[in-house]
């Protein structure tokens, strides 16, 4: 997605969920400096502790080696940031095991570039709350933190240690904000984040009059979804995950976006089943696939590929149609058989991606050539838009196959008459009836992939409710910690009683 600067908010969201988040916010807030905009991501997560904060503010480091996380990189964080503004700081609150921690971190292109460093210095300020004294104690030597101490105050928006303290007063008992400020401007001089436009929203800046003087019908295509997420957060929020927890929402400028489903968006659906070739098991893959419903009136084509439940590429053009062949075509698949590259914005370039777009493009030929008509679209020229096959020392390579088992269209239309009759067999009744069997894949009836979609859905409500269970294992730490404390208040109140008492005899 070329020029949409939205990648800080793509990799906080997804490794949140895991962290045990709720919520994750997106904010426009005054740098308390100069007044100029600045934009805040808060989210309830687990947090950091100083040592987990010291791994993220620092470059080419990554423990993400859960099958869910999608980054395995280590830059994700600071070179998205860096792609928003010219510095960020990162407030994080964690607890563990009854300690509780607060990290400051500052990553400051304006500090490195104004001291001419010869390498990148990354401040950072670490507390543990002490619970006999009721205060911060400062960590990693009383020097160490006075030096990183002076370096935030006078290179971060604020110029007091209390004033960095306050911005943990609206986290809970763990925590993440992140403060991103001195954003970039466009070539125009203004910034490249548009607050103004949409006080719901925030956008890149957009010529808004262009699109509302352009004639109704090309208005229709322009103000298409596969065409606003290039210049709206809210909208591109709305289509970023597949598949999202009932408890998680992603707040946008104080109003939660509401996940869209690009599947909805489509009509004569069909499901095609896809098998990679790769070694190992695999796990069975469906492509949705349909026309858009403003087909054919909207010039709008391509595969939405989600990696991990993470949009990274959107309405990808795996077809350079000539004429009308292949338009109005949309799909959507999860491909996590193939690896994103560092900044979530396209696949790395690998045999398995090359033959995953070989097949996608075939597979939007076959579906288009045979419903177009139902569309109101035109034969074409088979001399011009005819396709050749690769040479045969190339259709290896390419997995081209002549006869193509593994991934064929599911006529629902055609199966819904006999899924019925296959699911009540399968369960052991009708049995005067003669069973056939198709190989599992050839077709797959509606039934089958109902129950696929349902044991996927619990299995996320399992991860939820595992999810759910650590954060209440927290919280009966974070109490049994206070009601150590208010023991050992009461013991002490006991005791000052007693002296009393004593003196009074």
């Amino acid at each position: 997605m070329t020029g949409l600067p939205f990648s800080l908010v793509c990799a906080l969201s997804y490794t949140l969920i895991q962290n045990g988040a709720t919520f994750v916010s997106v904010d426009k807030i005054p740098n308390p400096r100069d007044g100029s905009p600045a934009l805040l991501i808060q989210d309830d997560g687990g947090g950091m502790d100083s040592e987990a904060m010291r791994r993220c503010m620092s470059f080419g480091f990554s423990d993400k080696n859960s099958k869910l996380a999608i980054g395995q990189y280590g830059n994700g964080f600071k070179t998205s940031s860096m792609r928003l503004g010219a510095d960020a700081i990162v407030f994080s609150r964690h607890l563990n095991n009854g300690i509780l921690t607060q990290s400051i971190g500052l990553l400051s292109y304006t500090f490195l570039m104004q001291t001419q460093l010869d390498r990148i210095v990354v401040p950072m300020v670490n507390y543990e709350y002490n619970t006999s004294t009721s205060s911060l104690d400062v960590l990693n030597g009383k020097e160490h933190f006075m030096a990183n101490l002076e370096l935030l105050l006078r290179w971060s928006p604020y110029s007091s240690e209390a004033d960095l303290l306050k911005q943990f007063q609206d986290m809970g008992s763990y925590g993440t904000k992140v403060i991103v400020y001195n954003l970039w401007f466009n070539d125009e001089g203004i910034t490249e984040l548009d607050f103004d436009t949409d006080p719901k929203d925030i956008r890149i800046a957009w010529d808004v009059k262009k699109i509302s003087t352009i004639p109704t019908r090309k208005r229709i295509q322009e103000e298409h979804i596969a065409k606003t997420f290039r210049y709206s957060l809210r909208v591109y929020l709305s289509i970023l995950y597949l598949r999202l927890p009932k408890t998680f929402q992603i707040i946008l400028r104080g109003q939660a976006v509401k996940p869209h489903s690009i599947a909805d968006d489509l009509k004569l659906v069909e499901f095609i089943k896809y098998t990679p070739q790769c070694a190992g098991p695999v796990e069975e893959l469906f492509v949705t696939i349909g026309f858009l419903k403003e087909a054919p009136h909207v010039n709008i084509h391509g595969f939405n590929v989600y990696h991990k439940h993470r949009l990274i590429l959107p309405f990808w053009q795996v077809v350079r149609y000539q004429h009308s062949r292949g338009r109005g075509v949309v799909g959507i698949m999860q491909a996590d058989f193939v690896e994103p590259t560092h900044d979530k914005q396209d696949f790395e370039k690998t045999s398995l991606f090359q033959k995953l777009e070989a097949r996608l493009k075939s597979m939007t030929w076959e579906y288009w050539d045979t419903h177009f008509k139902l569309i109101g679209y035109r034969a074409e020229d088979k001399t011009r838009t005819r396709v050749t096959k690769p040479l045969p020392s190339l259709q290896k390579s390419l997995g081209y196959h002549n006869k193509r088992k593994t991934d064929e269209p599911i006529d629902l239309q055609k199966r819904k008459k006999h899924a019925s009759e296959e699911y009540v067999t399968g369960l052991g009744f009708g049995q005067n009836k003669q069973i056939t069997t198709t190989p599992a894949d050839e077709v797959v009836n509606p039934e089958t992939i109902n129950l696929m979609q349902e044991n996927k859905k619990l299995h996320t409500e399992c991860l939820e409710l595992e999810k759910r269970g650590e954060e209440l294992n927290s919280k009966v730490v974070e109490l049994r910690s206070k009601i150590e404390e208010a023991q050992n208040e009461y013991n002490q109140l006991l005791a000052e009683l007693q002296s009393l008492d004593v003196k009074e005899e």
